[in-house]
């Protein structure tokens, strides 16, 4: 299973939510809140299922409603592969 990294993660929020929807994510913005960089959590759990759909990396709705950052979300998921998750 692939890791992800955060342009991954930032193509997947503008699939998700589109470009216009939310901030630029990279690397300057790892540790702002989601809801300061323009994502709600209907984008961010659209993006856990598109996650899922093309990594195989299943993050319960739990977990991503607590990641608050791109850096939190990108733990989780990263942290689910190396378990196996």
């Amino acid at each position: 299973m692939a890791t992800l990294d955060i342009e991954d993660l930032r193509r997947i929020l503008v699939d998700c939510a589109g470009e216009e929807e939310g901030a630029e994510v990279s690397g300057a913005t790892l540790d702002t809140p989601f809801e300061e960089l323009g994502y709600d959590s209907l984008a961010l759990m659209e993006t856990a299922a598109a996650i899922q759909d093309e990594y195989g990396i299943v993050l319960p709705d739990d977990d991503v409603s607590e990641a608050r950052t791109p850096r939190n979300l990108l733990d989780l998921a990263n942290g689910a592969v190396r378990t196996g998750g």
